[in-house]
C-alpha cells in the first residue's frame, strides 16, 4: 500500500495545473473491498474546481492504463478544508496575516496572528491579557518540533 501511495503522489506531482500548485497529502483506505484515494492538494492562490476534476481524471487515466490498481477504486481530489491542520511551509506561507490557533506537544492551545515562518519555525503576534491590565501583544516564535497541529482560525470580520 505504501508504495502504491508513493506512485499515486508521483502521479499528481506529474498532472499539478502549474508550480503554485502543490501536494498536501495522499491517502489510501480500504473500504468493503474499494480502494478510496484521496488527494488533497493546495495553490498559493487558491484551489479550484477544474483543477480537481482535471487532476482527477489525469490520475485516474493513468491508474487505468498502467493498471496500478486491479480492484474498483474511488478517487477524491479537493483542498484541504479549513478544519484541516497545516502540514507544510508552502501553506503556512500562503497563510501569513492570518489567525492561527496552535495546539503545542504539551497540549496548551496558542491563538495568534502569523507574521513569519523560516526554517525552524513560525512567529506568532499574540494577545497578552491580564486581570486588570489593559491587553497587550507580544511576538512568539514557536519551534515545529513543538507544535502538534495548527489550524486557520475563520474570521467573520
Amino acid at each position: 500500500m505504501t508504495e502504491l501511495r508513493k506512485a499515486i503522489g508521483e502521479l499528481v506531482e506529474k498532472h499539478l495545473p502549474d508550480e503554485t500548485h502543490f501536494v498536501v497529502e495522499v491517502k489510501l483506505e480500504e473500504n468493503a473491498g474499494k480502494t478510496k484515494i484521496l488527494i488533497l492538494i493546495d495553490a498559493d492562490q487558491g484551489v479550484t474546481i477544474q483543477a480537481c476534476a482535471k487532476l482527477s481524471r489525469a490520475v485516474s487515466g493513468e491508474l487505468e492504463e498502467n493498471e496500478m490498481i486491479g480492484e474498483a477504486y474511488v478517487i477524491e481530489v479537493s483542498s484541504p478544508g479549513l478544519d484541516f491542520p497545516l502540514s507544510s511551509a508552502r501553506q503556512y506561507q500562503k497563510n501569513i496575516g492570518r489567525e492561527l490557533k496552535l495546539t503545542l506537544n504539551s497540549g496548551i492551545d496558542v491563538l495568534g496572528q502569523l507574521l513569519e515562518i523560516d526554517a525552524t519555525g513560525v512567529k506568532l503576534l499574540v494577545k497578552k491579557k491580564e486581570k486588570g491590565k489593559k491587553a497587550t501583544e507580544e511576538e512568539l516564535h514557536l519551534p515545529f518540533a513543538e507544535i502538534k497541529k495548527s489550524i486557520v482560525q475563520v474570521s467573520f470580520k
